[in-house]
Order: structure tokens, then sequence, then C-alpha cells
């Protein structure tokens, strides 16, 4: 099965793609509407009030869904191009990175504890480990994935320590959205807090792992 199958956003992604495609939007600008979104998410997470954490997840849902689609787009009107793929790159590191530093802010709103910020911002730094260190290995990569390429072309898995790096640097990141959303409803977005401290190191570790950067969904 194609590891595209695999991550929950994807049959959401599917049914907006022909909405986006009838749009005449470039690959580029539903880039730039997940970043937008993903903006939206972070401003809403930073208040501190369940209502607007609630608010945080669907804006972030909405901005993984464009992120997921900008790919085929830019397959569909033959627009692929390695600024497009690093434009990508960066606005994944800006939202993913930002949003748990703006969810350290949100909990210090609501419980008054700096300590909450020093976590968020902990895992902002992972993340920017994670981003600067996979833009080094892409460069030193020859045969790294042109900027055309399809997560469809992406292989799948053989072992089982290959099976728990892809679960948890591909699965875990391309339906975070859930997570939070999730959290969210059940007021517990703050334990994603010290989990991002923490799995943030362990995610940009994980990519010094052979094989590890040869999965993508």
């Amino acid at each position: 099965m194609p590891t595209s199958r695999l991550p929950l956003i994807r049959p959401l992604s599917r049914w907006a793609l022909p909405l986006l495609l009838r749009s005449g939007l470039s690959a580029n600008a539903v880039t730039t509407l997940s970043l937008l979104t993903g903006a939206a998410a972070l401003w809403s997470i930073a208040q501190g009030k369940w209502e607007l954490d609630v608010a945080a997840g669907i804006f972030l849902v909405v901005s993984y869904v464009f992120d997921n689609c900008d790919g085929d787009v830019a397959r569909a009107r033959n627009q692929c191009s390695a600024f497009g793929r690093r434009y990508d790159s960066f606005v994944d590191w800006a939202i993913n990175g930002g949003f748990f530093l703006a969810l350290g802010i949100g909990v210090t709103q609501a419980r008054g504890e700096t300590v909450w910020v020093w976590l968020g911002a902990a895992a902002l730094a992972g993340g920017t480990v994670n981003y600067v260190l996979g833009g080094v290995l892409e460069r030193l990569k020859p045969d790294s994935a042109p900027p055309d390429a399809s997560p469809e072309d992406s292989p799948l898995p053989q072992t089982g320590g290959d099976w728990a790096i892809f679960i948890f640097r591909e699965l875990f990141r391309a339906d975070f959205c859930f997570i939070v959303l999730g959290c969210a409803l059940a007021g517990w977005t703050w334990v994603l807090v010290p989990a991002g401290a923490v799995g943030a190191q362990v995610y940009w570790i994980s990519l010094l792992f052979p094989g590890a950067g040869k999965y993508h969904v």
C-alpha cells in the first residue's frame, strides 16, 4: 500500500483537491493558504482559552489539508520547482515549530507559570534543529528526491525499526492536527507542551538514523 494512503489527513485532502484545482490557485498560493490558516491556529492557541484552543485545532486541520494539497496541485499544473519545495518546507517548520511556542504562551496565560513558555521554546528549538539538519542532509545526498516527487514514490518501511521511525517521523507529524483538536476538545492541550519539548529532540535525533529521510507521506 502506498505510504500516501496511510495518514488520516489524506481523505480530507483528496476531497479538497478538486476544489482547489477548479479555483485556479497556484501551488505556492495553496502553500500560502496553509501558512495563513496555520498562523490563525497559532494566534488562537496562544490566548489560553478553551474555545480558542478548539478553534486552533480546526484551523490547524485546515492548514494541514492545504499542506497536503499543494504538492498535488503543483504536479497537476506542472508547477513543481525547487523553490516551491523549499517554501513548503519552511511553512511546515514555521507552523509546526511555532505551534509549541504559541501553546506554551497560551498555557502560561491560563496558569500563570512561565515554565510552559520555556518548554514551548525548547520544542521550537528542537524543530528548528530538525529543519536545518534536514536541509543539510538533503543537499548532501546525491539521490535526493526531485521537486516533482510524489508521496506514492516513497517506499514502505520493511523492518520493525524502519516502521517505528516511519510512524514517529511521518504518521504522527502528518496527523498531528487531529491530536491537537482531540486534546483541545478534552481540555488537555497543556500535555502537548512537555511532550513537544521532549519529542522534538527525539525527532531531530531520529533523522540521523539510516533511512530516516526516505519515507514520506
